[in-house]
């Protein structure tokens, strides 16, 4: 528990954003460098590996709040951070410059994005996630990886340098020491665990201080702060050229916040929320149909486009804060 009026509450977040990102680019550094040293291609790594490290905060706030019987703020989180993902990251990436998507992204990653939300979508209807629809959310995870990892192994290039390893190492590269990785791992992981504790604290003390709900602040605050390392990956990868990877990054973690957080969360936990999920879901629903939709008729993600994805993410917090919505 976290003592304290809304400015240290709101203090306490800010601090546990900054551990999340922190910790999630140590991790997913290490792993990455671990991950070829058993021989994955750099399109695997990217594919598996990054999406989920980056999506480390999501699983961990997510199962701290089922674990605390926060089932609001366990779905807000995933749900929320969903909508961010694709509407914010990816709307002010294409603000910044246009971003030409692969046809195998489109067609592939694309049908699983909007599979993947139909499937939460129809876990969540209930308003109530089960061991048993989590535990089927977690084998479609499951099931998309051995596919991707089939898959990839037989079309990515293995040119060193390119791929997204490229854009999460360069932060702990110029470490060398003996067992780094292995610290890397270890302390990244720790320092996660310990920020989505707390932040998962004060956001609940947050909602309560502020008379606002949990629903609320799990599917805005905490949402955007667990979706720090998609966002800073997603600029790196611009800064250097590697285009595909901002969207790539964005949808394989997509995929897995709906699948694999949301089923171990409720595998840890049964959950159940509010009514306002209906409403997130309904606005993540329209907003995936939209970016898909987007990107298989111009394989590209324009200024416009992106400028209307951001600015429906904007509206949607301002109506949240108004309690309009959600």
């Amino acid at each position: 528990m976290v003592q304290g009026g809304p400015a240290v509450q709101l203090g306490v977040i800010a601090a546990s954003v900054l551990g999340l990102w922190i910790g999630a680019r140590a991790l997913v550094d290490a792993v990455v460098r671990l991950a070829r040293r058993f021989g994955l291609s750099d399109h695997t790594i990217g594919l598996t590996v990054v999406a989920m490290g980056t999506s480390t905060p999501e699983l961990v706030v997510s199962v701290d709040s089922a674990l605390k019987g926060l089932g609001n703020i366990a779905v807000a989180n995933v749900l929320g951070s969903n909508v961010y993902n694709l509407a914010f990251i990816l709307g002010v990436i294409s603000l910044i410059r246009v971003i030409p998507i692969a046809e195998g992204l489109v067609h592939r990653d694309g049908g699983a994005l909007l599979a993947s939300t139909l499937a939460a979508g129809l876990v969540v209807a209930d308003l109530t996630v089960t061991r048993l629809e989590g535990g089927l959310l977690a084998g479609l995870f499951v099931v998309y990886t051995a596919y991707l990892l089939r898959t990839a192994r037989s079309t990515a290039s293995t040119t060193p340098g390119t791929g997204v390893e490229a854009v999460t190492t360069a932060a702990t590269e110029r470490l060398a020491f003996r067992g780094r990785d292995a610290a890397l791992l270890v302390g990244g992981l720790a320092l996660v665990l310990v920020s989505g504790d707390y932040m998962v604290a004060a956001a609940s003390e947050l909602a309560r201080a502020a008379g606002v709900s949990e629903w609320m602040i799990g599917g805005t605050i905490v949402a955007a702060g667990t979706s720090t390392p998609e966002f800073v990956v997603s600029l790196v990868a611009l800064r250097r050229g590697s285009l595909g990877v901002s969207v790539g990054n964005v949808v394989g973690s997509n995929v897995y916040n709906v699948t694999g957080i949301l089923g171990v969360s409720a595998l840890v936990r049964p959950l159940v929320v509010s009514g306002t999920a209906l409403e997130t879901l309904a606005w993540l629903a329209a907003v995936t149909v939209l970016m898909v939709a987007a990107l298989w008729t111009k394989r590209q993600l324009s200024r416009i486009e992106g400028a209307l994805l951001a600015g429906s993410e904007l509206c949607r917090w301002v109506l949240s804060l108004l309690r309009v919505f959600g």
